[in-house]
């Protein structure tokens, strides 16, 4: 490909990563050409769907200056605004309270280092809403990110910010991260692809801990992308807790690798019963037949567990917990302790509710935890290849819809599980599982499909999906918004 300088930006908007990468490498455009080529983007695209919370333009120029190398060197990429201390740079955790305070982080997370050592060149944030604890993307600090295929209607969450930079082509891949399918849910709600890889499998250190329901990661247009930044994250940091088995070759080179005949469980349905969208049961059901004509055995079954309807009471409690902890850490991060008026109600009221837990409650949510992440295993070993779900239970809810109400700041939380019921088990279970943009409904949005594999597999969903990906793919699939 030969590129004109005054056209960089739009005829690489599209390109994923790894064909981004392989521009820079082959000297046709510098690293700094690229940054510029998505500043363009980033600045032509961001103000209807307000992605981009935070820009380190100059920074980012800085470091494609000094022409950093690694897989993925030259291609611009944003972090999630949760959690991912970069050196230098601000973080707000997507906090009212510290959007004033703008804290700098005075070092680097073991994923921002792999991040920059891949060569990725990082552009600033990308929108989360307040401690990520909600499914969709409008904290109060910086507003609501709208979804590029209908702007009435959320991007999802809470990696919003950065599924939206991806499916309008501002950058080609960004960091996400999935506490109960914040990188799945938006994957779903934008039209990407969205792994959430097995617990311990990419570092958690210093500051957090691989035993914690969330992992990070990163959403993309194609399988390959996903592939490839799995090889350049994963792996172990000093101290880390769980540690997920080694692969037995590259992820990249399972893109394309024949599974052979797959036993797959497909739940179509709530597994407590209730209702989901006839738009999602159809998007399971259409995969289902799609991996059957691929050569698999797809028939009704999933694990019991997932019926229990005690479930979502034993995650919450662990997630108000979590709520209370991420409070405490905005606290330090502002240099005064926050009231009520300095925090989402919905987080405030989680946090509250985990003060009048006990140690033993905590010990019996860990306990009930743990019993239901062996039982769900056990499926897997009594035979099954992967599971095929919804990813949401609805399409993407518009704007507003899942914000607290005056006088029950949990109201949002009640249509929150409506929205997610498919999710936040295998962040329970430390399971592999990945979002695919494999249907769209009448209303042009998108609906994304999982498959969930049994622990340590991240290959297997590597292989089928690349395999759903030849068979229907997406790629040619553009939000209009994004020209």
């Amino acid at each position: 490909m030969s590129l004109a300088p005054d056209s960089v930006a739009a005829q690489t908007q599209w390109l994923d990563a790894t064909a981004q990468a392989e521009l820079v490498a082959s000297g046709e455009v510098s690293h700094l050409d690229m940054v510029d080529a998505a500043v363009e983007r980033i600045e032509a695209l961001d103000g209807p769907v307000n992605a981009v919370i935070i820009r380190w333009f100059e920074h980012a120029r800085e470091v494609a200056a000094a022409d950093p190398s690694g897989p993925f060197a030259g291609v611009p990429f944003l972090l999630k605004d949760l959690w991912s201390h970069y050196e230098g740079q601000v973080l707000t955790n997507g906090s009212f309270a510290l959007k004033d305070v703008q804290p700098v982080s005075t070092s680097s997370t073991n994923l921002v280092k792999r991040f920059n050592e891949a060569g990725l060149i990082t552009l600033g944030r990308s929108s989360s809403p307040e401690l990520g604890g909600v499914p969709v993307s409008e904290a109060v600090a910086y507003g609501p990110t709208r979804n590029p295929w209908n702007t009435d209607h959320t991007s999802g969450g809470s990696s919003g910010g950065a599924a939206v930079a991806v499916a309008t082509g501002m950058v080609p891949v960004a960091h996400a991260s999935d506490g109960g399918g914040s990188i799945r849910i938006p994957a779903s709600c934008c039209g990407l692809v969205g792994l959430k890889p097995s617990q311990g499998r990419v570092s958690q250190g210093p500051e957090r801990t691989e035993a914690d329901l969330g992992v990070d990661f990163c959403v993309t247009r194609t399988v390959r992308d996903t592939a490839r930044m799995l090889d350049a994250v994963s792996g172990p940091g000093i101290g880390d807790v769980i540690i997920a088995p080694p692969p037995i070759r590259s992820f990249a080179e399972e893109v394309g690798v024949d599974p052979g005949k797959l036993r797959i469980g497909i739940l179509d349905h709530h597994p407590h019963g209730h209702a989901i969208d006839a738009d999602c049961a159809e998007a399971t059901r259409a995969a289902g037949t799609l991996l059957e004509s691929l050569g698999h055995n797809v028939t009704p079954g999933f694990p019991d567990a997932m019926a229990d309807p005690t479930f979502t009471s034993r995650f919450m409690a662990l997630w108000a917990v979590n709520r209370a902890m991420g409070i405490a850490t905005l606290s330090s991060m502002a240099g005064r302790e926050l009231t009520a008026d300095d925090v989402d109600a919905a987080n405030w009221a989680q946090a509250e509710f985990a003060k009048n837990l006990t140690a033993v409650d905590l010990a019996q949510a860990n306990a009930a935890v743990l019993a239901f992440r062996r039982s769900v295993h056990q499926w897997w070993a009594d035979g099954w290849d992967l599971l095929l779900t919804p990813t949401l239970g609805l399409p993407p809810v518009k704007i507003g819809e899942i914000d607290p109400q005056p006088g029950n700041p949990m109201a949002g939380m009640s249509k929150a599980a409506e929205f997610v019921p498919f999710t936040p088990a295998f962040n329970t279970s430390g399971q592999p599982a990945i979002s695919l943009p494999l249907h769209w409904n009448s209303e042009g949005l998108p609906i994304g499909v999982q498959l969930v594999a049994a622990y340590g597999r991240e290959d297997l969903l590597i292989q089928v999906a690349s395999q759903l990906e030849a068979a229907a793919p997406w790629a040619d699939r553009k939000p209009a918004l994004a020209g």
